[in-house]
């Protein structure tokens, strides 16, 4: 996010891996630097296990484009499963950066991507998601993996700022709050790729 530009970003996920959750705390956590955001689902027939896609987009200046993100500068794959049944490296072009919740190699998934390593991440967001969660839902560790790759975020003011969120939805539940910013932590810390 150093450019003066736009970046635009494309979740992939299934329905109640929590895509929409991610993309609208990612653009949340970015709002409280001083950038203008814009975070949205693309709705279709959402049920539980269905291929869903959830939007950011992060300027410096008003975002004035309402649409879907078409030609995405990070891509984030909750579900490995998809690459087999969504075109999710659609529109990345040479540049894209594409962040994958995988127990593979940067290489083996590149290869299966049919895309350079270079624009290849990995983090095994599900088993960290287990680990400090207790349950395979992979968006917290996704979203940590992602402000790794972005580069431009401080890891610090990101947990400070998820926690006071995450607060107010869970305060009676703290075990959900820790275990959500270990899984940001961690994913930030594992992720692997170029």
């Amino acid at each position: 996010m150093a450019e003066k530009k736009m970046i635009e970003i494309r979740w992939h996920g299934r329905g109640g891996q929590g895509a929409k959750t991610a993309a609208l705390l990612f653009a949340e956590t970015v709002l409280a630097t001083g950038k203008y955001v814009q975070a949205f689902p693309e709705y279709g027939p959402e049920r539980m296990g269905a291929p869903v896609q959830s939007f950011d987009r992060i300027s410096d200046s008003p975002i004035t484009v309402h649409c879907a993100v078409t030609e995405p500068d990070f891509v984030v794959i909750l579900d490995p499963s998809l690459m087999d049944s969504v075109p999710v490296t659609d529109g990345i072009g040479g540049k894209g950066k594409v962040i994958v919740n995988t127990s593979f190699s940067v290489e083996d998934t590149a290869k299966h991507l049919g895309i350079p390593s270079s624009q290849v991440y990995v983090v095994n967001a599900s088993q960290i998601a287990v680990e400090t969660i207790g349950m395979n839902i992979p968006n917290t560790p996704m979203f940590g993996a992602l402000v790794k790759v972005v580069g431009d975020l401080n890891l610090e003011s990101v947990l400070d700022d998820t926690k006071k969120k995450l607060e107010l939805k869970f305060r009676h539940k703290p075990q959900v709050i820790e275990g959500n910013l270990q899984s940001i932590r961690r994913a930030f810390n594992e992720v692997q790729g170029a």
